[in-house]
């Protein structure tokens, strides 16, 4: 039986979570193992200065976990400390609430941490999210149902079953899977790249009672870029959006480039 190890940055209790667990029902043994509270934006981050624990929780039937960690932390711990070493066939990462498109996010997600993390240990992964109608929303609990994951949870059961029967093509890692806002079971699905921004970034500076300065990280979406990217195909053609991303970031480049820089 196929073993299939679920989670997220949104937290345990996250309405995506549940709704992708529930979507692999059938096709293995589903492990949940997440963040045991919001955790969007620390990347690939990993607790090493503080203790871990996890707790079993209840999602309705599910083998849940919870972790006073980070979304890496819970990959880690569900593997080595719940699983007992016994590598999963397969990570499924969310489903995130706001979308993970563009260097910007792959480079910062936790969702994609995750994701990341299982693909160092040649463990096959995907990460999914759906797009935001009000960006404050990525960083809200999302234990409710203001979202519909229905597209998103269809099309990772189909994802994950294809990948457990052949795998991923050569050279692919994670699947990133971004599925636009409206978006139907009859929407076109684009296989892209990822475009170089999301957002440009800027700084609010704000004072505090006693008068001492304190900032902001923000920024605007850009919403724009060259067909065939991610940006492009969630904010403008409205489209799902499925990116083969690989752990190797080495420059694809011809090295002996470089002898002039050293």
């Amino acid at each position: 039986m196929y073993r299939i190890l679920v989670t997220n940055d949104d937290g345990v209790y996250a309405s995506g979570l549940n709704a992708a667990a529930r979507s692999l029902e059938g096709l293995g043994e589903v492990i949940v193992v997440a963040p045991s509270g919001q955790k969007s934006g620390v990347g690939r981050s990993v607790s090493v200065f503080e203790p871990l624990r996890f707790a079993k929780v209840n999602l309705n039937g599910l083998r849940a976990f919870s972790v006073t960690g980070t979304p890496t932390d819970s990959v880690i711990i569900g593997i080595f400390a719940i699983m007992k070493g016994q590598m999963p066939d397969l990570v499924v990462s969310g489903i995130n609430v706001g979308e993970n498109i563009s260097t910007d996010t792959v480079t910062t997600s936790g969702t994609i941490g995750a994701a990341l993390e299982a693909a160092s240990y040649d463990i096959p992964a995907i990460a999914a999210s759906i797009q935001v109608i009000d960006q404050g929303d990525k960083f809200d609990l999302h234990h409710g149902t203001k979202y519909s994951f229905e597209v998103a949870s269809k099309l990772v059961r189909r994802l994950a079953s294809r990948v457990l029967e052949i795998g991923l093509p050569e050279g692919v890692d994670i699947v990133n899977v971004n599925v636009p806002t409206g978006a139907t079971e009859k929407t076109e699905i684009v296989v892209t790249r990822l475009a170089r921004k999301i957002f440009r970034t800027a700084v609010q500076e704000r004072f505090d009672p006693r008068g001492r300065p304190y900032y902001w990280i923000d920024g605007e979406l850009i919403c724009f870029d060259a067909d065939g990217t991610d940006v492009q195909t969630i904010y403008q053609e409205k489209k799902i959006s499925i990116t083969p991303l690989t752990l190797d970031s080495t420059a694809r480049i011809d090295l002996k480039k470089m002898e002039d820089l050293i």
